[in-house]
C-alpha cells in the first residue's frame, strides 16, 4: 500500500489527539476488564490505571489548570474527582469492578471530548476554509514581461495578470480585458458576474475563461477578503452575552454541585441508614450527572454554525453576539444612498425634440465626456453603453451651476439647466416642459441639451433603486418587523419617490449625520432592538448607535466597515432577510438546547436515587452534551 494511501501516524496524532488519548483509553479498559474477568488483578491493576492517565489526562490538566489559576471548580475536575473516587473505593472495599465504572467514566468522558472536538472542528473548518481563498503569490507585468511575486510584496499602481480559471490574487480594477468571475467565496452566490474594463475584482473570486489585467488601487491586506478574514478571526475569539452568563453560571453551580455532593456523601449514612459505599458511590454519581456540561455546550456551538453559515452565504457576523441580536430586531432603519439605490446617478429617461434621440446623445457625450461632474459621467456612461460616436468638442466651458458650453463642427453646443439653454436658443417646448415637471416631481434630475440654436430635447438622471431592494422590503415586512424606516441627506421630494418606490413608509429627510443618531435613538426607546444600515462615513455614527449596525460590503467605506457590527457581503442587500432568520434561527436552537440540558439533568438526579449505576450515569450525561452540541451544528445547513 503506498504510504500516500493513509495519514501518518504523527499527523493523526497532532490532528486528533483527543480521539487517539480516546481510542488508546477504550483499548485499555477493555483489556483490564478482561484481565480482571479472568482473576488476573494484578495485570488489571497496571492497565486499568494507565487508563486512567491517557483518557483523563487533558481533562485534569484542564481542571487543575482552572483551580490553581482561576481558583475556579470547573465539570472538567468533577468529573476526574468522581472517577478518582470510584477507583479509590473499589481499592478500599476490593471491589475492582468499582474500578472499571471510574475507567468507563474516564473513557466516555474522553469520547465524547473527541466528538464535540470533531464537530466543533466542522465549524472551524467552514470558517478557515476562507484562508485558502487568499493566494501567496501574484503575476505583475512589469518592464514588458510577466513576472511572479509575493502578495506582500504588490504596491498601489502594480497591473497584476489573471489567467483563465485562476484564483484573483488581490482586489484590483480592471485595465485590460473581459470575462465571467465565479463570487462564491464573496457573496455565497454561485452565479458567475459579467466583468469588464473599469469594474472592480475581488481577491479569493474565480476568473472564468478571459485573461484579466489588474491594475492595484489599495494594498493587499486591505482587500476584502483579508478584511472578512480578521473580522471571522475575531468573531472566534470574542464571548456574546448568552455564553458569558452560562459560564459564570457554571462556576457557581460547580460550587453548589460539589458542597452537595459533600453532604450526599455524608448525611445519608445518619438519616437514611445508607451504607458507607452505597453513599459514596450514590455520591460520585451525583458529581456527573449534576455536572453541567450540556449546558455548557447549549450556546457556543449554535452560534459559532451560525457565523460559519453566514459566511458561507456572504454575511459577515463580526461575534456571536450580533447573531443573537439580529434575530431580535424590530424596527430598521435603511441610509438611501448606496444601501437602497445604486449610489450613482444613471440616466433613466430621455425625450427628445423630433426624434432626434441619437444626435442628443452624441452632442451633450462630447460636452459631458470633458467634465468631471457625476451627471456628466453619468450621461457618458449611458452613451457608451448604446455604442453612440461623438466628435470631439471644443471651447468647452463650464458654468458653475448652470451648465457646460462647447463647440462642435463650429456649432455652439449646450447641455444644462432649461433657463441656462433658453438664453442660448430660438424656439422652446412646453410640451417638453410639462413632462420635465412631472420627472421632477419624481426626484429626477433633468439636463437639457440643444445645438446650433435648436432645442434637442432633456435626459432625465437619477440614483436608481437597488433590483433587490423592493423585494427586501416587502420580506422583512412579511418577517414581522414592525417598522422600516429610510434616513437620508437629500431633499425630501427625492426621499419620498424613492420611499414610494421602494415601499418605506416612514422617512426622514435633510438628515445630517447627528441627525441620523437621534433617528436611531428614538426608534430604541420605542422598539429597543433596533438595526441601522448604511453603507458611508456619514452612517459611522448611527451605525455605531444602534443595537446592530449593518454594513454594505463593497460599497461601504472602510469606517463603516470598521463601525458595523454584521457586513453585508459584495451589497448583496436580500441577505439581510437570511441574516435575520439566521438570527430567529440559533435563538430558538439555543433555547431548545437549555431546555433539553436541564431536563436532562433532573432527570439523572431523579434516576440516581433509582440506584443508578456509574457507567450509565456517564452515557446520560454524555450522551445529552453530546446531542445538545449536534443540535448547534444544524446551523450549519442552510
Amino acid at each position: 500500500m503506498s504510504s500516500r494511501t493513509l495519514p501518518r501516524f504523527p499527523t493523526l496524532l497532532k490532528e486528533h489527539p483527543d480521539a487517539i488519548a480516546a481510542i488508546l483509553c477504550g483499548i485499555l479498559v477493555l483489556l483490564g476488564w478482561l484481565t480482571l474477568r479472568s482473576g488476573w488483578v494484578g495485570l488489571a491493576l497496571l492497565l486499568l490505571p494507565a487508563a486512567y492517565v491517557i483518557g483523563g489526562y487533558e481533562s485534569a490538566r484542564e481542571g487543575l489548570t482552572t483551580l490553581f489559576e482561576e481558583k475556579e471548580l470547573d465539570v472538567d475536575l468533577l468529573m476526574i474527582v468522581a472517577a478518582l473516587g470510584a477507583a479509590g473505593l473499589g481499592l478500599w472495599r476490593r471491589e475492582y469492578s468499582f474500578i472499571v465504572d471510574g475507567a468507563i467514566l474516564i473513557l466516555i468522558f474522553s469520547i465524547s471530548g473527541a466528538l464535540e472536538g470533531y464537530a466543533m472542528q466542522r465549524t472551524e473548518r467552514s470558517i478557515r476554509g476562507l484562508m485558502n481563498l487568499t493566494s501567496d503569490t501574484a503575476r505583475i507585468w512589469r518592464n514588458g514581461q510577466e513576472e511572479e511575486v509575493a502578495i506582500s510584496s504588490l504596491q498601489i499602481g502594480n497591473e497584476v495578470i489573471v489567467k483563465p480559471g485562476e484564483l484573483v490574487p488581490t482586489d484590483g480594477l480592471i485595465v485590460e480585458g473581459f470575462s465571467m468571475l465565479n463570487q462564491a467565496s464573496i457573496t455565497g452566490e454561485s452565479m458567475p458576474v459579467e466583468k469588464a474594463i473599469g469594474d472592480e475584482v475581488f481577491a479569493g473570486t474565480i476568473n472564468g475563461n478571459g485573461a484579466l489585467r489588474l491594475k492595484i488601487h489599495q494594498p493587499p491586506e486591505s482587500s476584502l477578503i483579508q478584511r472578512v478574514i480578521r473580522l471571522v478571526e475575531q468573531a472566534q475569539t470574542e464571548t456574546p452575552p448568552s455564553q458569558q452568563f452560562i459560564e459564570r453560571f457554571e462556576r457557581g453551580y460547580a460550587k453548589v454541585i460539589v458542597v452537595a455532593g459533600i453532604l450526599l456523601a455524608l448525611a445519608p449514612p445518619f438519616f437514611w441508614g445508607w451504607s458507607w459505599e452505597t453513599t459514596i458511590y450514590r455520591a460520585l454519581i451525583f458529581l456527573v450527572v449534576a455536572s453541567p456540561c450540556a449546558l455548557m455546550a447549549a450556546t457556543m456551538p449554535t452560534l459559532l454554525s451560525g457565523i460559519a453559515n453566514g459566511a458561507r452565504q456572504g454575511i459577515l457576523f463580526k461575534n456571536g453576539a450580533q447573531l443573537e441580536l439580529i434575530g431580535r430586531v424590530r424596527a430598521i432603519a435603511f441610509d438611501k444612498t448606496g444601501t437602497l439605490t445604486m449610489g450613482k446617478p444613471q440616466v433613466v429617461q430621455i425625450m427628445a425634440v423630433d426624434q432626434a434621440e441619437t444626435q442628443l446623445l452624441q452632442v451633450a457625450a462630447a460636452l459631458e465626456s470633458l467634465s468631471e461632474h457625476p451627471i456628466g459621467e453619468a450621461v457618458v456612461r449611458f452613451a457608451q453603453k448604446q455604442h453612440v460616436e461623438w466628435q470631439p468638442a471644443t471651447n468647452v466651458q463650464a458654468h458653475t451651476g448652470q451648465g457646460i458650453t462647447g463647440e462642435i463642427d463650429q456649432q455652439l453646443a449646450i447641455v444644462g439647466k432649461a433657463a441656462f439653454v433658453k438664453e442660448h436658443i430660438s424656439g422652446w417646448s412646453e410640451t417638453l416642459v410639462a413632462s420635465v415637471q412631472q420627472l421632477e416631481e419624481a426626484g429626477k434630475t433633468v439636463v437639457w441639451v440643444a445645438y446650433a440654436g435648436k432645442l434637442l430635447g432633456v435626459i432625465a438622471i437619477a440614483d436608481t433603486v437597488r433590483p433587490e431592494a423592493i423585494r427586501t422590503i416587502a420580506r422583512l415586512k412579511q418577517l414581522g418587523i414592525q417598522e422600516v424606516v429610510m434616513l437620508t441627506g437629500d431633499n425630501e421630494r427625492t426621499a419620498r419617490s424613492i420611499a414610494h418606490e421602494l415601499g418605506i413608509d416612514q422617512v426622514y429627510s435633510d438628515l445630517l449625520p447627528e441627525n441620523k443618531v437621534e433617528v436611531v435613538r428614538s426608534l430604541q426607546r420605542r422598539y429597543q432592538t433596533v438595526a441601522m444600515v448604511g453603507d458611508g462615513i456619514n452612517d459611522a455614527p448611527a451605525l455605531a448607535q444602534a443595537s446592530v449596525g449593518i454594513a454594505m460590503g463593497t460599497a461601504g467605506s472602510d469606517v463603516a466597515l470598521e463601525t458595523a457590527d454584521i457586513v453585508l457581503m459584495a451589497d448583496r442587500l436580500e441577505r439581510l432577510v437570511t441574516a435575520i432568520r439566521l438570527g430567529r434561527r440559533s435563538q430558538r436552537i439555543v433555547k431548545q438546547n437549555i431546555v433539553f440540558a436541564l431536563s436532562f439533568i433532573v432527570l439523572l438526579l431523579i434516576a440516581n436515587f433509582a440506584y443508578m449505576t456509574l457507567p450509565l450515569g456517564v452515557v446520560g450525561h454524555e450522551g445529552s452534551t453530546l446531542l445538545v452540541t449536534l443540535s448547534g451544528l444544524r446551523l450549519l445547513k442552510n
